[in-house]
């Protein structure tokens, strides 16, 4: 669904970028309140402590700027710009992991973080600017996922709390429109409004589901599914956009994926060293309670039943501990 999001928000104009972010925002929202109702987790919605609410106010500012950003390059011409962004957005996550986490690199892992730095360079080169659009999406996409994996509440609650934080901004933003005579949700046609109320669903559903296969499938499966939507997106900007591949592009684009090819490779090492490390119980648990960012060996876990497990970030030891062994190389427990 992600991959196919070029095809969808095009329709929404003449809507510009900010009045389609804010509709997303308002509808997901509305969507969220009540899956989180029916699943009986309004309690926790009020339970939040300081803390998770002072990290959810940062993580609704970076996904409201990649929100808006995406939205913007994509009804604007700039679809492969946006899924270069997605492309590198797993080695910017090991930078941060690196930089915020103090995770060890590896060279496997420097390597990759060269070539798509050099491939960057060569992006800029080859137009003359920096190739802002990637560097936002990438950037901001990382820096959520980083704050994300230390909240301690159901990825459903917070995702609600996030529009929270964002619904007076965009309920201002489409008051405006509206007094100013610029809005397009009222009075154009029906099935523009209507396509207005499904930009929530379709942001929601994938989330869900996405959250329910990172419950039931090897996280190495998981991994590389995160390369299908770029790879859609790309697709979709040469073969159906036309926008411009000139050989600069190509190598930019080729650098990229030699540089996640290695990232995979280490990744697929990774999860047979957590599998060989803690056996099949340890294993076990860390795949159902969790999405393994391979890099690094931490995995992001999540429990379900909303236990004391929820959201943090954790190193190898935790896992092994919970098969009843403990690292040689234990480091600390990230929350």
């Amino acid at each position: 669904m992600w991959g196919l999001f070029p095809a969808f928000f095009p329709l929404l104009e003449p809507a510009g970028a900010l009045e389609i972010l804010a509709h997303r925002m308002i509808w997901t929202l509305l969507l969220m309140a009540v899956v989180v109702a029916v699943s009986r987790r309004l309690r926790d919605l009020v339970a939040m402590g300081l803390r998770n609410w002072g990290l959810l106010i940062g993580a609704s500012l970076l996904i409201a700027l990649n929100w808006g950003v995406y939205i913007y390059a994509v009804n604007s011409g700039h679809v492969l710009d946006a899924a270069l962004g997605y492309y590198i957005n797993p080695l910017v996550t090991v930078l941060l992991g690196v930089v915020l986490f103090r995770e060890p690199l590896s060279r496997w892992q420097l390597l990759a973080l060269v070539l798509a730095f050099t491939a960057v360079a060569v992006l800029t080169i080859s137009v003359g600017r920096l190739p802002v659009i990637t560097l936002i999406l990438a950037a901001s996409f990382a820096g959520y996922g980083a704050i994300k994996k230390t909240i301690t509440v159901d990825p459903r609650v917070s995702l609600t709390a996030e529009g929270i934080v964002a619904a007076p901004f965009a309920g201002a933003y489409l008051v405006f429109v509206g007094v100013s005579g610029q809005q397009h949700f009222l009075g154009y046609t029906h099935g523009h409004t209507a396509l207005m109320v499904l930009s929530g669903v379709v942001t929601a559903l994938p989330l869900l589901l996405f959250g329910a296969a990172a419950q039931r499938i090897p996280l190495v499966t998981l991994g590389l599914l995160q390369y299908v939507t770029p790879t859609l997106q790309m697709l979709w900007g040469v073969l159906v956009k036309h926008e411009a591949m000139p050989p600069e592009r190509w190598v930019g684009f080729v650098l990229i994926w030699a540089a996640l090819v290695i990232f995979t490779a280490r990744y697929r090492a990774q999860c047979a060293d957590l599998a060989a490390s803690v056996g099949p119980t340890g294993y076990g648990f860390a795949h159902r309670h969790g999405v393994g960012q391979g890099e690094g060996l931490s995995v992001a876990a999540h429990d379900p039943r909303g236990g004391g497990r929820g959201g943090h970030v954790v190193r190898l030891c935790f896992v092994r501990r919970a098969a009843g062994r403990r690292s040689q190389h234990c480091g600390r427990c990230y929350r």
